[in-house]
């Protein structure tokens, strides 16, 4: 099944999204920092065919608006809502990886109403963190753009399915490879998670909700002990030879679970 690009406008800021179709209750999936919808395609691809599926690219990220004036976590949270409403999406499930899976956490907590149900792929509620943005800053810094290839692209950013997933967001110009964001907009998009934590917005969340890590990911164990302490009816799972980025590694693996995990969700008719 292949998607169709359509978009929503928000204040003035453009979003792209890629909308799998599908008759079912839907299913928006949110990427990560400097990410795009395109990493989403093994996933959306395999559940499309029981849901309406669509990917988001977020502001500063892919297709959308490069340069917004706005990074907060309410600006995401609002993209999101703006999402469901323009495309009728009604009450959706929110998925999202790393801080994609931060601005579902967030959009649940604030619009019970919009949110049945929450899947968050190595994503958590804790902070402060000073030095996130700083080492997210160095290591955009650290690329050697222009790319000369895409091959020399993949290689760099991981190889294998992980460089294959970041290199599919680069776009080719003059012959040669260029990320479709920029570094201080990634930067300033995390300088909310660099201030303070979000236990009080992950403790508001009623939804049904499921926690997926890497075996070897980014979230600390204390941290999901924490998390599953303040909501114990909370599902959580680790794959397996899965690091921070759990849906280009094991796509088949995270399929499983979240399909198992939406098969219990009541949704409503």
């Amino acid at each position: 099944m292949s998607w169709t690009e359509r978009t929503v406008v928000r204040d003035g800021v453009r979003l792209s999204c890629r909308d799998w179709g599908g008759r079912g209750p839907a299913v928006v999936l949110l990427h990560g920092l400097a990410g795009h919808a395109g990493e989403w395609d093994v996933l959306a691809g395999a559940l499309s065919d029981r849901y309406r599926v669509v990917a988001v690219d977020q502001r500063g990220h892919g297709g959308s608006e490069r340069r917004p004036e706005d990074v907060s976590r309410a600006a995401y949270v609002a993209d999101v809502v703006a999402v469901l409403e323009q495309l009728d999406l009604g009450r959706a499930v929110l998925a999202g990886q790393s801080l994609g899976g931060h601005t579902a956490m967030l959009a649940a907590a604030a619009h019970p109403g919009r949110v049945c149900a929450l899947a968050l792929v190595e994503a958590g509620a804790g902070g402060p963190d000073p030095a996130v943005a700083d080492g997210v800053g160095q290591w955009l810094a650290s690329w050697p753009l222009p790319f000369p290839s895409r091959e020399a692209a993949v290689e760099f950013l991981g190889g294998g399915l992980v460089g294959e997933g970041w290199a599919a967001g680069l776009e080719e110009r003059d012959g040669r490879w260029w990320p479709r964001f920029d570094r201080d907009v990634m930067v300033a998009s995390l300088a909310e998670n660099a201030r303070r934590s979000f236990w009080e917005e992950w403790e508001r969340v009623a939804c049904p909700t499921l926690a997926v890590l890497g075996q070897s990911g980014f979230i600390p164990a204390q941290e999901v002990d924490e998390m599953l302490a303040r909501r114990p009816d909370t599902r959580a799972a680790s794959v397996p030879g899965a690091g921070h980025d759990v849906h280009l590694e094991q796509p088949e693996a995270l399929h499983r679970l979240l399909a198992e995990f939406l098969s219990d969700i009541p949704f409503s008719k």
